[in-house]
């Protein structure tokens, strides 16, 4: 499927249900690739108006603001963004959004754990936490998690979901994800292509760029 398709696939899907934040998202994504910045930062937005507490579509968003020249608007997203990254604990969209808005040459939030990370259940990681033997800190949410004993599928991208993620963020996050993705975009795991739409929208909500993917299979 190119990337024409792909982009009127999550459009149509978008607009049959304006509610569901998987089309936005995967939309966004679609509009970066197509060198369309804008559009990409409204469809992250429109995600954050879904699901208030989505840390990564504020990134995003913010990203894709200033590749459309909009810093300012970047930047109040920004500030939100890493309010909300912090109280709930997702160090890699806080420390990407600290990072950009040191760029802007704004300051960034100081920012107290919320209630129920401060209790400790859910606390993040610091970055220079000891990580325990048989744990990992997962390279999507920078928090220390159960490490795979195995690849959880095979493949290059099975040993980099084992090397990076944690088992908690694939099997509670990506797993009930993937299952929407089936669902909404009605796949046929059967057939090829329809493999090759689900892996693409798991290497995104894991975090594996493209560069980063491209790199590994060339190998």
């Amino acid at each position: 499927m190119d990337l024409a398709q792909r982009i009127a696939q999550f459009e149509n899907m978008a607009q049959a249900d304006p509610t569901n934040e998987m089309a936005h998202f995967s939309l966004a994504g679609a509009y970066l690739q197509a060198d369309r910045p804008g559009d990409a930062a409204e469809r992250y937005l429109r995600c954050v108006e879904l699901v208030p507490d989505m840390s990564k579509a504020y990134q995003l968003a913010a990203e894709s603001l200033i590749k459309a020249n909009q810093n300012i608007r970047a930047a109040a997203v920004l500030v939100q963004g890493y309010t909300i990254a912090a109280q709930k604990g997702d160090l890699m969209p806080k420390t990407a959004m600290g990072n950009l808005l040191k760029q802007l040459g704004e300051a960034v939030p100081d920012v107290d754990p919320a209630p129920s990370i401060a209790s400790g259940k859910d606390q993040p990681s610091a970055p220079d936490a000891v990580v325990p033997e048989g744990m990992i800190r997962c390279k999507s949410t920078g928090k220390i998690g159960t490490r795979f004993l195995k690849p959880p599928f095979k493949g290059r991208v099975g040993a980099w979901t084992a090397a990076n993620i944690s088992q908690e963020t694939f099997m509670k996050g990506w797993i009930p994800q993937g299952t929407k993705v089936i669902n909404e975009l009605r796949l046929d795991l059967s057939r090829d292509k329809d493999n090759e739409v689900y892996d693409q929208h798991m290497r995104e909500y894991l975090g594996l760029d493209e560069e980063t993917y491209r790199g590994m299979m060339s190998q």
